[in-house]
Order: structure tokens, then sequence, then C-alpha cells
């Protein structure tokens, strides 16, 4: 499509929208948000509510009274109660705790009261909160909170008792106090360790203390410790590199340069022993990173000092760098790794980089040296099943094929399609009955859940959701995810129906609001409906408001800079930063954009997706490196950013799904993804 008419097109959305409607941004608007008011506008007719009969007046709006002031007030010292609590004020948490003697959910009161006090209170005190909340969601944080100072503590009897009735047993720090327990006792869980300790950045005292314990119970060889070692530095964390460094008996201060100034610790030369020589190794990776060249003449310079292990090791640090960057070198550089003991990201990488050479025989023999827990990953059983059949094993893909062809994911959709399948919609349920939905809107922790969500405390408001859905039926499950349609908590209503099993709604699944806005807009740009909503699914799972970490806004989470961009391009002169999280405003800009970035790569919604998240210089770079067409599925695996990676496999398998939904007939996810050519012509994006 020419500029031109990308030009006229976006102008006629935009005048639908907007000029078409003036006033409704301004009265669609989240709280929070500032619309620019008109001088004068004329007296609005009285509003009207449905009924069963039809339509008839709404009843008169009453202002609040004194009943609704006070609750307001008490809400306003309940957030901070939680914000004194957040920063360890256990002075100011107490006197607001105090003027809180009658609030609507008392338990919580009394959790922000006693968190700040954690370390000092008795163990009877937090017993007694434990005995009056018991089977609540904040009874089993509490429970979190105190089994990590138990740990800290290393009050093993106490942690002993209390961990097997942690119910969400989700915290990765209490993993490490509970293997470290169980090692003071003289048990033997190496194995066990070796799989938890794969992410040194979030190791913090509990799992830096499992290895020391390891170490000195004699569980942990110096082969694991090297691991420990090259697994640090490949993940940048200072911290466990000099903890791990010295275990090993050598300068933890030469293991941070490793990590952090890499030049530095190259320019010290090898060293003599086997940790200094993988403290070289790590800086030869870290090097990698910014400059190939250097690092791979820094290892062959010093190859003859290294043994043929240590070379195969530093091949691979030199190796993965170079995947990140699919630079062309990277195979033949995984050749010369060859009998290097690999980091699991190694070893997936790796397995990228033969699936873009179209080296099948490469990608079943490393998946197949994947420990079990990672092979067996949805992905990579996927790819397996590929180079079986490309080896002509038919049965054997077949098989790993069905293992996972029931999952409604991207993994998922693609073996059904190898097994002569194609996506479609499940029959619908039976609607869930007044009875049902009757019964969970009684439920405490959903009242909980609506009363934090009125109060915007997400965080607390899914935590009580969640754990009010321990134990439902299907049917259960299909009544609370419609109960969170009726109360407009879009994300709770999809999370909720995702969860069943036997019986499915995907009108909850897969949700299309704010339709009257985005049909016009997407068929006034030409955008396929399908993966828009699909991409909107992943970016803010319909949260109208939500705020990303990096400032990005609203249902399509637009960027502040890339939404002003994008106004003044269309020609949105009234625009203002307020206006981002205005839904009709943040669903003109973003697909808008979504648009241009779709034309600039050619057409491809994999390519404009990747473009969508990680911004379309990279997704250009990405293209550019390919010397031949690729499969959709291979250049989706093989996107360098983890992030960037699992969202195009969401969004693509989102849309596969709206389009069975909207279009109402069996679907292609493979048909979707297309083939990914190398580099036409692009046009410059912010």
């Amino acid at each position: 499509m020419s500029q031109k008419l990308i030009a006229g097109t976006v102008s006629a959305a935009y005048s639908l929208l907007f000029l078409a409607s003036p006033g409704v941004a301004a009265q669609t608007a989240s709280p929070g948000t500032t619309q620019p008011v008109p001088a004068a506008t004329p007296a609005a007719p009285a509003p009207v509510v449905v009924t069963p009969g039809g339509l008839s007046p709404a009843p008169p709006v009453v202002a609040p009274g004194p009943q609704a002031d006070a609750s307001r007030e008490q809400d306003e010292i309940f957030l901070q109660l939680r914000d004194a609590a957040r920063k360890n004020d256990a002075d100011k948490a107490a006197a607001l705790a105090a003027r809180l003697p009658n609030y609507a959910i008392p338990s919580y009161v009394d959790y922000y009261r006693l968190k700040p006090r954690l370390r000092d209170a008795s163990n009877e005190e937090i017993l007694d909160f434990l005995k009056r909340y018991d089977g609540s969601a904040i009874a089993d944080r509490l429970r979190n909170d105190w089994l990590l100072e138990l740990g800290r503590k290393r009050d093993w009897f106490n942690f002993d008792r209390e961990l097997p009735q942690f119910v969400k047993n989700d915290d990765y720090q209490l993993k490490c106090y509970a293997l470290l327990s169980r090692a003071s006792k003289g048990q033997n869980v190496a194995a066990e360790a070796r799989v938890l300790l794969d992410n040194p950045p979030l190791y913090g005292e509990a799992c830096a203390a499992l290895v020391n314990q390891l170490v000195q119970s004699g569980q942990f060889t110096t082969n694991d410790l090297l691991a420990q070692l090259r697994l640090a530095g490949e993940m940048h964390a200072t911290g466990p590199s000099r903890r791990t460094a010295l275990l090993l008996d050598a300068s933890d201060t030469r293991a941070a340069q490793a990590v952090d100034l890499p030049a530095v610790a190259m320019a010290r030369g090898v060293g003599n022993t086997r940790a200094e020589h993988e403290i070289y190794l790590v800086a030869i990776g870290r090097m990698a990173r910014t400059s190939l060249k250097l690092a791979t003449v820094a290892l062959d310079r010093n190859a003859g000092k290294l043994s043929p292990e240590e070379r195969a090791i530093g091949w691979a640090n030199i190796a993965l760098a170079a995947s990140l960057t699919l630079a062309p070198e990277a195979y033949d550089d995984w050749k010369k790794a060859d009998g290097a003991p690999l980091t699991w990201n190694q070893i997936e990488w790796k397995t990228r980089i033969a699936l873009r050479r179209g080296d099948w025989k490469t990608v079943r023999t490393t998946i197949e040296a994947m420990p079990a827990h990672q092979h067996d990953e949805p992905a990579w059983t996927y790819w397996l099943g590929r180079a079986l059949q490309a080896e002509g094993r038919r049965e054997d893909a077949q098989a790993l094929f069905r293992r996972i062809a029931d999952q409604n994911s991207f993994y998922g959709q693609l073996a059904m399609e190898e097994l002569g399948m194609q996506i479609s919609i499940p029959p619908a349920a039976v609607p869930p009955t007044p009875a049902e939905l009757a019964q969970v809107a009684s439920n405490p922790g959903f009242k909980r859940a609506l009363k934090f969500f009125s109060m915007r405390m997400r965080f607390e408001g899914t935590r009580e959701w969640n754990w009010a859905l321990n134990g439902f039926t299907e049917r259960q499950l299909l009544a609370a995810a419609e109960f969170a349609r009726q109360n407009d908590i879009l994300d709770r209503m999809l999370s909720t129906s995702e969860r069943t099993r036997t019986e499915f709604d995907y009108t909850q699944r897969f949700p299309a609001p704010h339709n009257d806005i985005l049909h016009p807009t997407a068929q006034g740009l030409g955008l396929d409906q399908a993966w828009v909503y699909g991409l909107i699914r992943q970016e803010s799972r319909f949260v109208s408001d939500a705020q990303s970490g990096v400032g990005a806004s609203g249902l399509m989470q637009v960027m502040p800079s890339t939404g002003k961009w994008v106004a003044e391009k269309i020609g949105l002169t009234d625009y203002g930063h307020g206006m981002l999280n205005d839904i009709r405003t943040n669903i003109v800009l973003g697909t808008n954009y979504l648009n241009m970035v779709l034309n600039n790569a050619d057409g491809s919604q994999v390519l404009a997706t990747a473009a969508y998240n990680a911004g379309p210089g990279r997704a250009r770079t990405w293209r550019g490196l390919l010397t031949a067409p690729m499969e959709g599925a291979v250049f989706v695996e093989t996107i360098p950013f983890e992030e960037t990676r699992t969202y195009v496999r969401n969004v693509m398998s989102n849309a596969t799904n709206y389009a069975a939904l909207f279009e109402k007939r069996p679907q292609s996810l493979k048909a979707r993804l297309g083939t990914i050519t190398p580099r036409g012509s692009s046009i410059g994006l912010p």
C-alpha cells in the first residue's frame, strides 16, 4: 500500500471515530485522565436502561451521602496502611490500622499491621493470625513471609512444620531454603539443587546459602561450582560470580571483572588454576556480547593454555553471543563447541541455530541431550517431532505431536496441524445458570477481589480471585468467568475460563470488547480484526488502564512517544498525553501504528507483531539477516529476545483462535505465520 493511500485511510478512520463523535473521548475517559471539555454542550437526553420490558428511564443519580464519604475516607486510610507496611514502617502501620477497627476487609488490616514487625513478632502472634484466617489467601501470604524469615533464622523446626501448609509454593527463595533444610540434616539434595539452581540473578541469601552448604558437605563438586560460575557470567550476575569464585579459592574481584569489565579480565591473562581458566572464559563470553572478533582473537591466542574441554567452553560462550545476534558464524561456532558442558540457555540456542540451518540431525541430538524437564516443554516436544519427521520416523513424530495437540497454545496448534487437523472452536458449554452465578457472587474471596479492583489494587484483587478458584469444578469455573464478565474484569474472565478442560466458552477466553470502536477502525485501515484482538489480548488482557513498567499505556500499550508521533501523522491535532488511556484514543493510535508497522513489514503479521513489541528497527534487523525465505514458525522460535519470542507466539496463536471464532470455520496457524522473506522495502518508524 502506498504511503498516500495509507494517509487517506488513516484520515478516514480518524474522521469516523473522532470528528463524527465530538466529546466521546471525554465521556469514556478512564479515571485520572484529563480530557478537553467543550465550551458548551447541548442538554443531554435522559439516560435509559434496558429492562425485561424494553427501554425505560434510568433512575436518577443520587449524590453520595455521608456514608459513602466515610467509606472513601476508610479506603484512603487503608491504602496508606498498605504503603506503610511495604516500607516496613511498623509505627505508622500500627497507627493507621488503629483507625480501621471496622474495615470491610479486616484480615488485610491485621496483615499490614503485622507484616512490618515480622522479624520481632512472637511465633504465638503469627500462629494466631494463621489460625484466625486459616484457609485464606492472606494467611498463605503471611505464611510465605514467615517461612522466609524462618529460613533466614535457620529455624528448621518451625520451617519444616509450616512449609507443607504453604499452598502456593511459588517462591524461589523458599525452594532453596527447603533444600537447605534437608541438606543441613544430612540428606543428599544435589540432584534437585542442580535443576533448581539455574537462575543466579534470583538467588538471594537462600540460594547462596544452599550452594555454600552443598560445597561444605561435599555434595557439590568443583565441576558444579564451575558450572555455577559459567551460568552467573552468562546471566550477568556479579554477586553470585563473586561468591562462587571464593568457594573455588579464586579471586572474587577477578570474577566480578570478568562479568562487568571483560576487557580488564582478559588483559590479566588465562591464569594457572582451573577456576582462573573459567573466569577467563567467562570474560571471553562477556566480551563476545560486545565484539565477537575480539573474543575470538583472544580465545585463539590462548588456546594452547587451555584444555580441549576449556576451549570448547570458550567457543560455546562465543557461540551463544553470536546466536543472540543471529550472526552467520554462530552455526560454525557451535560446531567448535562440541564436547562442552552447555548451560540450559546454550543448548536451546544451539538448537535454534540448527533450526535456522535446517540441520534436523543436530536439532534432534541437542533436544535429546536436554534434561527431561527441558525437552518435555511444548516447544522442544514439537521441534523434536519435526526433526524425527524429517528423518522419516513418522510414527515417533506423530506420538510427540499427539502429546501436546490438546494444548490450546502456539505449539499445540502447530502439532494439531502436523496431525492433519486445523484449529477450530469447540462446542460451547451450557451457560451458567442463575443459581450457579449466585453461588459465585456470594463467595467471600470474589467479594474481596471486587473491592480491591474497585480501589485499583490489582495485585491484591488478582490474588484473592485466583485463590477463590482453588478446587473449583468446570461448571464453577465457567460461572466465575461469567461473573467476571458481568463485573467487567475481563483479564480474570479469560484466565479463569482458560482453566477448564472439558467444558468451554471461547467467548470468555477470547472476548471482543469495544467492538463498536475497533471494528470500524480496523475495517477502515484494512487490518485483520482477529489479529488486532489477538494483540490486545496479549498486550493488556483487556485491562483498559494497564500501565507497563516502561510507561506504555492502555489496551494496546502505546508508549507516550509513539502516541504523540502517530497522533501527528494522522492529524490528531488536539491530542494530549492524558488522552492515552482513553479507550477510543488508545485503539485509534494503536491500530494506526500497527498498520504502519504492518506495511513496513510488507504485510507479514509475524514481522509486524515483533516490531510492535521490540521496535521496527530490531524487526528489520532480524529480517535483514535472512539470506533465503524462512518458515514462519522457525523465524518466531529464533527471535533473539525471549520476551518478543513469547509475545509473537501468543499473539499469533490468539489471532488464529479469534479468526476461528469470528469466521466460524477452521483456521491454519501455519498459513497465518507464512514464510518470512529477506528484507524488502521499508519506511522510517520510531
